[in-house]
């Protein structure tokens, strides 16, 4: 921040400084400033004269007529001449239009470092009004573009009249904010000839050598070469002698040459944020220093010179390795502010080090490895590796945990319920990832990081599958690495990280903070992390067997239970679940207590509530235990765990409206949307969101998609299925794994995206626009459909969640999306090898999105072609998408068996590998339902011996 603060300091002087500094040095030289304007005309006045003494010497020639005329014709034409460059002159790009050259070219100062690559216009303008630019006496540049740098550094030698000169970079940013630096590294021997030069700037910028032509500019009194990267200057700076302010700041200089001494005009000196480590003694001959900057370098002494400073004001010492100030510095007269601060000023000096202890072992650093979407196999050699995965995922192997190079892979799946177990009040975080091989045993535990969603309440944890049963692992929680290249909105991804000897399935879950202690005869005591006011004390002699026991405790909102109990006095205390292992009963009742943060309160409305998770069930126990209260807490004591709920009510049976309240703990409140997109009808996109995100969601698809407003609130279980049901005339146009008979299967995951896109199309073709619906349900798809029996439902009443519309141009409106196919029928490939219909390349369409370029180039569309298809279908990336599919799948209608798996392997390649999967999908739904059918009309003769179980791929 200091040194921050520095910088603003120095350049804000630098800034008032440079707009002043060539005026005033052509004042002092010749008595008052002409602009530009005025030496052309002082230029044009002498050239007249000229020639008027010319026509005077010639009075006695017969042709003197004549040559009057051709030189007031030469004249006029040489001024058409000029007036036609300025005219036909164009400074856009890289100016804005509406700078013109009167407006740039100003009182003989050209500002160009306020316009991006700003320097691009300065060949043009030399060539098109020289007279103008060859007086030009201020002139600011950029140096961030080297084409522009480069066209001005041509044009600048023929500039000598000249005063202040800048080519400086960070003046201007990048999309992420930071300022883009300078690409000077030298300047041309030319530059030279500016020997009126008396200002010149050139930091922000990579010099690494100070140019030698800037020695030849005798009169120059500025010199700023701040934010380079300088680690010396030459003896020969002396040269400069009328040089008065010499800033250096921010470069990398271990020591000043003994040159500088020869400065004698020198007045400011700011050689801070380097490395210096001395000082050279000539320093004391500036006799006309008056301020002095050293601080933030590796200074141990000040030399004595310094005490001849007589005209020295302000000394920055600050930030270095002094322990002394000398005396002579410090009674200096003129001296009014002296920096000292974050010195050793009085401290010993630093004892000498150790002797190095014996050489330890120095291990090479990990590699490190990024992988795109589409890679989803690396291997790792013995020296370990840091593996990025696309999405945020890390996974570090440290040195030696492989015996030699061994192959890896990896992949997310589905969060599918049979592969997804969920315990009591958890909440899935991410999609499982998979990594390959399962059950390969490493040398060394590999730390495994899987990104997860924020979640407000509850700690997260990974849970590792084995193939049969889920394990909860150590889990620690961090942020990744900003060297990640994927870094959602800006930022690393939180990261649920654990170490494990084995690859497998990996699920980062939030589940609510669990607290353990072990429990011996001498007793314990057991605070939660969560609630801090929420304590189990075992006494002494409460068990004989040491066992561990877990408390976890769950917050409950009293709004709810209030709302459902019609008692605006109600409340709750955080339900408590309390468990051990191994399971049994305490010796002593009573001795096992659990205090909860209590109040001054009624004893007849006070009730302790004992919960059956298994029969979900709650029971009130009040009368069976021993409960009291104190002025903090209430106390009660068990002598076996389980749920247990402190509730404070006027009324006298509660144990229905506590199991009501303890279901609606685990529901999340919900609303549906389904929206068409607004360029393609048929195009429908459904989503179930937590009610507190949906205006947010439809803020952000409102400019693609319209339709009716969500849905009214519904509640949901995290990791409850639902369908959709399309009725009333409506009917999905796909053949998907994941749809019966225009019914599309939902699983329900809070922090999870919970959408589908799908094309629909009317059931029946109709005259006028078909209003159909659709409609919400829990449960899984039912086998047995029933018929509609009812205006807006279909299924039993009490599966029924919501209904929303849904409209479809017919047949015959105007406009319709149905008279006539926008694409020729397709049928890629054969029902026994993998087959794909027109409706299932209209599903796979829907989320290319913006993917669409790259999976062209994989499918092998020319670059010509997909340039083709962008211009036709600029405005419209729907159209845009199914143009692109539909042009390489004409292609490939002869291809037969190869044209699904190339259509595969182009989406792996384009890093869309949840794509591929639903192809994949698809195509082992259409096999098995070709076999179906052959067995039907007796065509098979054998059982197919594929598994339909899900195999890792």
């Amino acid at each position: 921040m200091e040194r921050k603060e520095r910088y603003e300091e120095v350049y804000l002087k630098d800034e008032r400084r440079q707009g002043a500094t060539g005026e005033e040095q052509e004042r002092g030289a010749h008595g008052r400033f002409l602009g530009p304007t005025g030496m052309m005309t002082v230029e044009k006045g002498r050239k007249r004269n000229t020639a008027l003494h010319g026509l005077e010497e010639a009075a006695s020639d017969v042709e003197r007529p004549g040559l009057i005329a051709r030189q007031h014709a030469d004249g006029m034409e040489e001024l058409e001449t000029n007036a036609k460059l300025e005219r036909d002159l164009s400074l856009t790009p890289p100016l804005p239009s509406s700078v013109e050259l009167d407006t740039l070219l100003v009182d003989g100062r050209l500002v160009l470092d306020v316009y991006q690559c700003g320097g691009t216009v300065m060949p043009a303008l030399w060539d098109s009004v020289p007279e103008r630019m060859r007086w030009l006496q201020y002139i600011r540049l950029g140096s961030e573009d080297e084409e522009a740098l480069e066209g001005a550094l041509r044009v600048l030698p023929q500039l000598t009249q000249l005063r202040s000169l800048a080519i400086r970079g960070h003046r201007f940013y990048d999309a992420q904010g930071d300022p883009l630096p300078g690409l000077l590294t030298s300047l041309p021997a030319s530059i030279s000839s500016l020997s009126l030069l008396v200002h010149l700037d050139l930091s922000f910028n990579r010099l690494s050598l100070l140019p030698v032509c800037i020695l030849s500019l005798s009169h120059l009194s500025e010199l700023l070469l701040c934010h380079n990267q300088l680690d010396s200057l030459p003896e020969e700076l002396g040269a400069l002698v009328s040089l008065q302010r010499l800033s250096v700041l921010g470069n990398k200089l271990q020591a000043l040459p003994m040159g500088v001494g020869l400065l004698l005009e020198l007045q400011e000196l700011d050689v801070s944020f380097n490395h210096l480590e001395s000082l050279p003694e000539e320093l004391g001959l500036l006799l006309h220093l008056h301020t002095l900057e050293l601080s933030n370098n590796k200074l141990q002494r000040l030399p004595e010179t310094l005490g001849s400073l007589h005209s020295l004001r302000v000394l920055a010492i600050h930030s270095n390795e002094l322990r002394i100030i000398p005396e002579c510095v410090r009674a200096l007269p003129q001296l009014t502010r002296l920096d000292v601060r974050n010195n050793p000023l009085g401290r010993p000096p630093t004892p000498p080090p150790l002797p190095p202890a014996p050489a330890a072992r120095h291990e090479t650093p990990i590699p490190e490895l990024h992988l795109a979407f589409n890679q989803h196999r690396f291997s790792v050699s013995p020296t370990g590796c840091h593996v990025f995965l696309p999405g945020g995922a890390e996974l570090l192997f440290p040195h030696g945990c492989v015996g030699g190079v061994t192959q890896f892979k990896w992949s997310e799946r589905k969060p599918d319920k049979k592969w997804v177990q969920l315990e009591e009040h958890d909440l899935l975080l991410n999609r499982p990832l998979e990594l390959l091989p399962h059950g390969a045993t490493f040398n060394k535990p590999v730390d495994v990081c899987v990104p997860y969603h924020k979640t407000r309440k509850g700690e997260v944890v990974v849970r590792k599958y084995d193939g049969q049963s889920w394990s909860t692992l150590p889990t620690q929680t961090r942020r990744g690495s900003h060297r990640h290249s994927s870094r959602p909105r800006g930022r690393p991804a939180r990261l649920a990280c654990c170490t494990v000897k084995q690859f497998s399935w990996f699920v980062a879950v939030s589940r609510p903070v669990r607290d353990s202690c072990s429990v011996s005869q001498a007793g314990a005591l057991l605070v939660s992390r969560y609630d801090p006011g929420i304590k189990l004390t075992f006494p002494p002699d409460c068990t004989t067997n040491t066992r561990t026991v877990t408390l976890q405790v769950l917050q409950v909102a009293l709004s709810e239970v209030q709302d459902l109990t019609g008692d605006p006095q109600a409340s709750a205390s955080p339900l408590l679940c309390l468990s051990q292992t191994p399971s049994m009963h305490f010796l002593q009742p009573g001795n096992d207590k659990c205090l909860f943060v209590g109040h001054t309160v009624d004893m007849s409305r006070l009730h302790l509530l004992h919960g059956d998770p298994v029969a979900h069930t709650w029971t009130d126990v009040t009368a069976q235990v021993s409960l009291y209260i104190t002025q903090l807490y209430a106390i009660f004591s068990v002598t076996h765990f389980s749920w247990y709920w402190l509730w404070y009510t006027t009324q006298s049976c509660i144990s229905g409206v506590v199991r009501k309240v303890y279901h609606r703990l685990k529901q999340f409140r919900v609303q549906f949307l389904v929206l068409q997109r607004k360029t393609d009808l048929t195009q429908v996109l459904l989503q179930c969101l937590p009610s507190d995100k949906i205006d947010g969601r439809l803020a952000s698809l409102s400019q693609q998609y319209d339709g009716p407003q969500p849905s009214d609130v519904c509640n949901l279980l995290e990791g409850e299925q639902f369908f959709a049901g399309f009725e009333r005339g409506i009917d999905i146009s796909a053949d998907r794994p994941d749809c019966s008979e225009g019914r599309l299967a939902f699983t329900f995951y809070a922090h999870l995206k919970n959408i589908k896109e799908v094309h629909v199309c009317p059931t029946d073709k109709q005259e006028g626009t078909v209003r159909g619906q659709v409609s919400f349900y829990r449960g899984k798809v039912p086998s047995d459909l029933p018929e509609e029996v009812a205006q807006k439902r279909k299924g039993l009443d009490s599966q029924w969640m919501a209904t929303l519309p849904l409209r479809l141009p017919g047949t015959n409106c105007e406009g319709s999306l149905y008279s006539e196919k926008q694409y020729p029928p397709l049928n890629l490939g054969d029902p026994e090898s993998g087959y794909l219909t027109e409706t299932n390349l209209l599903a796979i369409s829907l989320r290319i999105s913006q993917d669409w370029r790259c999976i062209g180039m994989n499918l092998g569309i020319s670059y010509q072609e997909l340039d083709r298809i962008q211009y036709k279908h600029r405005d419209n990336l729907g159209a845009l998408v199914l143009e692109m599919l539909f042009h390489w799948a004409r292609g490939q209608q002869k291809a037969g068996a190869g044209a699904v798996p190339r259509l595969i392997d182009a989406l792996v390649e384009s890093g869309r590998r949840d794509l591929a999967e639903e192809v994949e999908d698809i195509v082992k739904l259409g096999k098995k339902k070709y076999r179906e059918s052959l067995k039907r009309v007796g065509l098979e003769t054998e059982n197919p011996t594929t598994s339909t179980q899900f195999e890792p791929s």
